[in-house]
């Protein structure tokens, strides 16, 4: 379904979205202020264009629920009051005060288009969030919005998406430690993290 060696890149600017394959919307601990900023920057009108192109677009936690139609705050937990979304999947959030704070394990089932290749595969990740949907994950053509963190973790997830089962975090931070050994003097480190005198 997808293929292995893409290239990732942080988009800041609409151009950088408009070369995509496939967009991710991350999670975020300021769901309303980081849409103003999608919106001030032009990257939402550029979100909506890839989504009407039909080119893959996932939203993971906040980036799911901006992804909705509505975005509501009424008590005032992170922004109050009603802020403005992009529209592109069939929910409406709600901020609560209680933050969810749970691991879970979701079987993706009912899905099509491109994120079919997910179809069945059981992730395991965490949900941590004030918003409230009513669902784990919603899927409206080739936009895919989903509460769970730790997606591209699942070996699973990467094969089935990409055509290859990628590293795991474990294996990446063990390899970012073997170059900061190979590179660095021994506890050069260490003396940047102490109080300046």
């Amino acid at each position: 379904m997808g293929r292995a060696g893409g290239r990732v890149v942080w988009a800041l600017s609409p151009a950088e979205l408009y070369q995509a394959d496939l967009l991710i919307l991350p999670g975020s601990k300021h769901t309303a202020s980081d849409l103003a900023w999608l919106q001030a920057q032009g990257l939402s009108e550029a979100i909506r264009a890839h989504a009407r192109q039909g080119k893959p677009l996932l939203g993971i936690c906040g980036g799911m629920q901006m992804l909705g139609q509505t975005l509501q705050d009424p008590l005032g937990v992170e922004h109050g009051g009603i802020c403005s979304r992009l529209g592109l999947l069939p929910i409406g959030t709600v901020f609560q005060p209680e933050k969810i704070q749970r691991r879970t394990e979701l079987r993706m089932d009912g899905l099509a288009g491109y994120w079919k290749a997910l179809e069945g595969v059981i992730i395991r990740g965490y949900e941590i969030h004030h918003g409230q949907s009513g669902l784990l994950y919603q899927q409206r053509g080739n936009v895919l919005g989903i509460y769970l963190h730790g997606l591209f973790e699942n070996a699973e997830v990467l094969q089935r998406l990409f055509g290859d089962r990628g590293r795991n975090l474990g294996s990446v931070l063990e390899g970012l430690a073997d170059l900061v050994a190979e590179h660095f003097m021994p506890g050069y480190l260490e003396r940047l993290l102490e109080p300046a005198s």
